[in-house]
């Protein structure tokens, strides 16, 4: 019996609505393209909401020193050599007008009293640079771009989860997704199809990202015989809410450290002094003074001016030193550190972090102007994701595009606190624009009933099974699993254990049963789910142990010695053949000789301003 579905017919379809997915309709639409939006929650529930502490861009205006070539350095620096530098310098260079853009389109930033936009200062990066909107910068992108996209004619389908890409041969033709609300199903022709889903944290039972995050676009980018990289690199945010357990992994933006939060541990000790990695000490051990509560950068044995204090050092870093304390006996009460921030005064704290003086107050009975927080590490951004050209957003598989977190490349094995935001904004408009060029020339594909129908059966097909396991406990075992066993410190034991049992979670999820209604019936779309995250999972798991080394978001605890200092050997490459997850390593491409230039000229100007000021002393 034939399924009923709906039939639509787009030039480009863009499937995710947070800050990556409304710049891609927007520049969409602007081409010329009739262009839809799926979104699977609400309009403006978005994750981009929850970059809290603002917009990397060297727009110069807290340090004149800064510029588009200190920020690529940061970016390469910061992802371990690891990043797309084609991506890099596509990013520095472009977010300024981009975040300039954001605020001739209505986006009200934090000024100077210079009336320019204020920049604060974030982990990994040399100057001030976070363009922001006290701590709810994400919640102002959104809402900026929401207004703008409304006049641009963008047909939107929220509640609306996409299951299927379609294809014609090796090309993206359009997608099959069914309506949350009323279960009734939808097939979308369309000449382009742009990713821009976010995330893959959902996996983990600790985590900052709410339902949606359960790798949707990752997956159907793996089923459509797409590339992904980097996915063994996992940002374990260092600090999400720890209590009460109903909030737990809920983020505390790094602003609160960027504005002068200091990290104890459960003696009073502020810890991270004692873990600054070495090409932070270089030969001058002496220069770390928990007394001057900074930290001065060492390039090739000469201090610079960097002087940052050391709860400001890269994410990947504070995360295993929290990590460290809990497993050394020294944690808090509820398993993480104390986070204080009291020591600036309500009035600095109400006016620079009044969502965090909020959130803590609601859901914790903790007022941060007067008490520390407790703070753990929270699995927060997959740095992998799709592989995509880094001029066009492209992915290996024609007609469909990524962008934000679901694409890979810009951030290598760590992502910069703020760079999320900029990636946002900078990649989603490249990738609305080549979609939308892409759509010009091409006919609007057909419908292909039988692949339709295919994908109408499988997103049906846990309402039609008369008995199975309850989706839901499959779920919560499935990801305390990757909690246990792919979590901030791996393994290859415990990998290998991973994969093993992700095969049986893989066999039990393809076997749920959630009643049969089609209306409001969660335990269906949690059904649905699982085959993304059982895949992803294990995408993420198989790369992990095939990385033996510790980079970034990735350690492995047989291999303890962080490879920071050198250009990555290679890259885990990872497809789906066959219904077989596979792996291969690539070597990483040599760095452009005048982007080489570049970076020694950072370095350089950081060696001589040392110099000026005599060694930093």
């Amino acid at each position: 019996m034939a399924h009923e579905y709906s039939k639509h017919e787009y030039d480009v379809v863009v499937i995710g609505a947070g800050g990556a997915g409304l710049r891609a309709a927007i520049e969409s639409a602007r081409q010329g393209a009739k262009t839809a939006m799926i979104t699977k929650s609400l309009l403006g529930k978005a994750h981009t909401v929850m970059a809290e502490g603002g917009c990397a861009a060297a727009l110069q205006n807290a340090d004149p020193r800064d510029g588009w070539k200190v920020h690529f350095h940061d970016t390469m620096k910061g992802s371990k050599w690891l990043a797309n530098w084609r991506m890099a310098e596509i990013h520095a260079k472009e977010a300024p007008d981009r975040v300039r853009e954001l605020e001739q389109w209505g986006a009200v930033f934090d000024r100077t009293p210079k009336n320019l936009i204020n920049q604060r200062n974030f982990g990994g990066h040399t100057f001030p640079r976070l363009a922001h909107v006290g701590d709810a910068t994400g919640l102002e992108i959104i809402r900026t771009l929401q207004e703008r996209g409304i006049h641009e004619g963008i047909d939107i389908f929220m509640e609306h989860t996409v299951r299927h890409l379609l294809k014609e041969g090796d090309r993206v033709t359009g997608c099959v997704a069914y309506d949350r609300v009323s279960g009734d199903l939808h097939a979308f022709s369309a000449k382009s199809v742009v990713l821009a889903t976010g995330g893959i944290t959902r996996c983990w039972s600790v985590c900052s990202g709410s339902w949606e995050y359960t790798g949707d676009g990752h997956a159907l980018a793996l089923w459509a015989g797409a590339e992904l990289r980097d996915m063994e690199f996992v940002q374990f945010h260092p600090t999400g809410m720890v209590w009460p357990p109903s909030v737990r992994g809920i983020l505390v933006t790094e602003g609160v450290r960027g504005e002068g939060g200091r990290l104890t541990n459960s003696e009073g000790h502020r810890f991270m002094f004692d873990y600054v990695p070495e090409m932070f000490r270089g030969d001058h051990a002496e220069t770390i003074e928990e007394s001057d509560q900074w930290v001065e950068e060492v390039v090739s044995g000469k201090l610079a001016t960097v002087r940052r204090p050391p709860e400001l050092l890269t994410r990947d870093v504070v995360a295993k030193a929290i990590n460290s304390e809990v497993k050394a006996g020294r944690g808090s009460p509820h398993g993480g550190a104390f986070l204080d921030i009291s020591h600036r005064g309500e009035e600095a704290i109400l006016k620079k972090l009044p969502s965090m003086h909020h959130q803590f107050k609601e859901l914790a009975g903790v007022d941060i102007s007067k008490e520390p927080m407790e703070v753990g590490p929270t699995a927060h951004y997959v740095m992998g994701g799709v592989r995509v050209d880094a001029e066009t957003q492209e992915t290996t598989i024609a007609g469909l595009y990524a962008c934000g977190e679901v694409a890979s490349g810009l951030h290598g094995a760590n992502r910069l606190g703020g760079n999320s935001l900029s990636d946002l904004i900078v990649f989603g408009k490249r990738a609305g624009e080549h979609a939308a060029k892409r759509a010009s020339d091409l006919a609007q594909p057909g419908f292909d009933e039988k692949q339709i129908e295919q994908a109408c059966y499988d997103i049906l097909a846990p309402l039609n099974r008369g008995d199975g396991e309850n989706p839901g406990v499959i779920y919560d075992e499935m990801r305390e699993m990757m909690q246990q066993k792919v979590g901030i410190i791996r393994t290859k034991s415990e990998l290998k254990e991973a994969l093993e049992e992700l095969d049986s979670f893989k066999q039990r999820a393809m076997a749920t049963s959630s009643g049969t209604s089609k209306k409001y019936n969660s335990g269906w779309h949690q059904a649905l789910d699982l085959l993304n995250m059982a895949d992803i999972s294990k995408v993420a798991a198989l790369a992990a142990i095939t990385r033996e080394e510790s980079r970034g978001g990735h350690t492995r605890d047989d291999f303890p010695t962080p490879e920071d200092d050198y250009w990555g050997k290679h890259l885990n490459i990872i497809w789906m053949e066959g219904g077989e997850i596979k792996v291969r390593q690539e070597k990483v491409e040599a760095l452009r000789s005048d982007l080489e230039e570049a970076l020694n000229e950072v370095k350089m100007m950081i060696q001589e301003r040392a110099a000026e000021l005599g060694g930093g002393k």
